[in-house]
């Protein structure tokens, strides 16, 4: 099994990269083997509270780095009670329905000061477990080439626009860029991937939470030359824009974005790899990387990572 080389009795330093609630459910394992981690978050989101707020103030969409947040709040009372109050939603229809207040506070706080000094903020009011970074300093708008698309040409290739637009298509999601083409790296975030022991992407949506790390030149970059150790968690099931797909065009989707990137664990869910199992391990080692299974599903039979199991994997691949 591989592990990183730590010195006896420090935990690893570990970086995150993800959006929504592959980010979330990550984060809830981690903070149970580390208490030095960061979470890298995309910031594409366009829908709900999120959007409303981006257009109305041009700033970066809260929502994913809220739930992030959330995930590494203190143990104590208090905390978990910020955490709740940061996912609690206004309800009607007025101007506040639908706002998260947690998005309304990280919004305020960012007409004061800039956007990683808000998040560490609201962190230190938490009681955090660790630190929540933007990936890039921009708000980004993500763009795909989809099949299918169109009843009248299943065949012919078309594009779609925005976050929201790819999370819900039907149709066959080929491939992603971003707008801006040439975003900024946040500094904090590529200081964060270059520090780390352990680097890990996914679990979450294939197109719009976990490539679009790949897309920002400076942070992928920083993805290839890091000494970390390199870590992909496999979502529990093919869903939404990834439906259809086998375990290894996961794969194939990402190194078509990302060919320069290499990684050292493939780490997957026995029941989503039983079909794909050979062919997943080939393709894994063609980036350099160890394939892995562990039981990580919640036992209700749902598509969610059960915070421990999800902790367990790591503590196991990590040499904990």
């Amino acid at each position: 099994m591989l592990a990183a080389d730590l010195t006896f009795g420090r935990r690893p330093a570990v970086t995150a990269l993800g959006g929504g609630h592959g980010l979330y459910a990550n984060l809830s394992a981690l903070r149970r083997i580390t208490d030095r981690l960061t979470a890298v978050v995309t910031v594409a989101d366009d829908g709900g509270s999120s959007g409303r707020l981006r257009q109305e103030f041009d700033i970066l969409p809260p929502g994913d780095l809220r739930m992030a947040l959330a995930a590494l709040c203190g143990d104590d009372s208090q905390g978990r009670l910020w955490a709740d109050i940061l996912q609690s939603r206004f309800a009607g229809d007025g101007p506040l329905g639908g706002h998260a207040i947690g998005n309304l506070l990280i919004a305020g706080l960012w007409q004061k000061v800039d956007a990683v000094t808000g998040l560490d903020m609201v962190a230190s009011l938490l009681g955090s477990r660790g630190r929540v970074l933007p990936m890039s300093s921009v708000p980004l708008e993500i763009v795909a080439d989809v099949i299918g698309d169109d009843p009248l040409h299943p065949d012919e290739t078309s594009v779609l626009c925005g976050q929201y637009q790819v999370a819900t298509t039907t149709a066959e999601v080929s491939a992603i860029r971003l707008i801006p083409t040439d975003p900024p790296a946040a500094p904090e975030a590529l200081q964060a991937v270059h520090e780390a022991d352990w680097v890990i992407l996914g679990p979450g949506s294939w197109f719009t939470s976990v490539i679009p790390h790949l897309l920002v030149p400076d942070l992928a970059r920083a993805l290839v030359q890091t000494r970390a150790k390199r870590i992909l968690t496999m979502n529990l099931r093919p869903a939404g824009e990834t439906s259809g797909f086998t375990p290894s065009r996961h794969l194939e989707a990402l190194a078509d974005h990302a060919p320069t990137l290499r990684l050292d664990v493939v780490l997957a869910d026995p029941r989503f790899v039983a079909d794909d199992r050979e062919h997943l391990e080939g393709f894994a080692a063609s980036l350099g990387a160890e394939l892995v299974v562990a039981d990580m599903a919640m036992r209700d039979g749902t598509a969610r990572h059960d915070p421990l199991r999800l902790a367990a994997a790591y503590s196991e691949v990590m040499g904990l």
